[in-house]
């Protein structure tokens, strides 16, 4: 496990929030944490929003201190 998956984990619930309010049609089905299964989940925010994947991760490690 790397150390943005632990900030991931770690801060989920909070992260989680940020996201809904960046990206109002997401769900919770879309954000579903799996550990080890990080990639899945930003591919399934990217389906759902249109964000581009360096979108995402600029808004995670930004806006949502996941490093």
């Amino acid at each position: 496990m790397n150390a943005t998956t632990m900030k991931l984990k770690g801060n989920w619930n909070v992260t989680k929030g940020k996201l809904k309010q960046k990206y109002a049609n997401l769900t919770d089905s879309d954000l579903l944490y799996e550990e080890g299964r990080e990639d899945e989940l930003i591919g399934r925010i990217e389906k759902r929003t249109g964000a581009a994947r360096a979108e995402i991760d600029r808004f995670l490690k930004e806006d949502c201190g996941c490093v």
